[in-house]
């Protein structure tokens, strides 16, 4: 007879998290990204990897495999035959085709039917600043199927456009635009960064009851002159694991979240220019586990500005 497994059996103050994500050997992104930081804060994390490359595409050569619908349907199953299939999250980041991300929905369905109370944590990985890196079918089976089961959304500005329809230039048009996505689906959405007139923002929202005007604010973030891989994974990330601390306030899950994120950004510039590297010469690789102290206690240093 097998043993009990301990986070299932046991009552968790945080819960077990199921990841679908990209996998690299080298650096952090995707799963990479947002596991390590989920179990410091105290999640069992099953990660299951939509690739696996030897580094992320963004170097002049990438090898390695991508897992197709059918492949992340057996790991399903094998689960399910043991009864494993209890998850109190599952956490979803980049997607590249149709069949898989049909198959994703496959799975958010057997979830629920697990547990009733799933929470689906969805980063919308489509593009950005204009440019779309997903097939562009991949935008509507978003928009008519994956928004309307999703409990929380994490897109970027672009991303939140290509959910809405609609240009968002304005910090007015980013709280239209939460709204429209909380008619569609789900309760918590966070545009994880806007660029208003060279100024960048995040906006939350959390429509606490459906039909009732939503609770929206807004956090300036400094630009930092750089370009970094795997922070929206980590930020969805981080997003997910303070936010069932906070079920009630999604400001201060995105004061720690950005608290923390900005703090190993810091660190990681610091430490490329330490190096003699130009930080503006190619995309930086993360510090993550150098960063571990600001990800388990972070300082807030960003507030939220509510909206009244």
């Amino acid at each position: 007879m097998a043993p009990p497994i301990l986070s299932l059996v046991l009552p968790s103050e945080t819960g077990r998290v199921l990841s679908i994500q990209s996998h690299t050997v080298q650096g952090y992104v995707g799963n990479k990204s947002a596991v390590f930081p989920l179990q410091l804060l105290g999640y069992d994390v099953d990660p299951i990897n939509s690739v696996q490359f030897s580094n992320h595409t963004g170097y002049p050569t990438f090898k390695g495999q991508v897992l197709n619908g059918q492949q992340l349907w057996e790991l399903i199953e094998g689960l399910e035959g043991n009864d494993l299939l209890y998850y109190t999250h599952l956490l979803t980041g980049y997607i590249g085709s149709v069949s898989f991300l049909d198959t994703v929905l496959e799975v958010v369905s057997k979830l629920r039917s697990v547990n009733p109370k799933l929470i689906y944590v969805c980063d919308p990985v489509m593009g950005d600043e204009g440019k779309l890196y997903v097939p562009q079918e991949l935008i509507s089976v978003y928009r008519e199927r994956v928004v309307p089961v999703a409990s929380m959304l994490t897109p970027n500005q672009f991303e939140a456009e290509l959910l809405t329809g609609f240009r968002i230039q304005s910090e007015d048009d980013g709280r239209k635009a939460c709204n429209f996505l909380h008619e569609a689906g789900p309760s918590k959405v966070v545009i994880t960064s806007i660029n208003i007139d060279g100024t960048l923002l995040l906006i939350g929202s959390h429509e606490k009851e459906k039909g009732k005007p939503p609770k929206q604010f807004k956090i300036v973030i400094p630009k930092i002159p750089a370009y970094f891989t795997g922070t929206g994974d980590l930020m969805t990330a981080l997003l997910l694991g303070w936010s069932n601390k906070y079920p009630d306030n999604l400001e201060i899950t995105a004061e720690l979240a950005v608290s923390s994120l900005q703090a190993l950004l810091q660190r990681t510039l610091n430490d490329y220019k330490s190096a003699g590297h130009d930080p503006r010469s190619t995309s930086l690789e993360i510090r993550l586990i150098q960063s571990q102290d600001d990800i388990r206690s972070p300082e807030i240093t960003f507030k939220a500005e509510i909206y009244s």
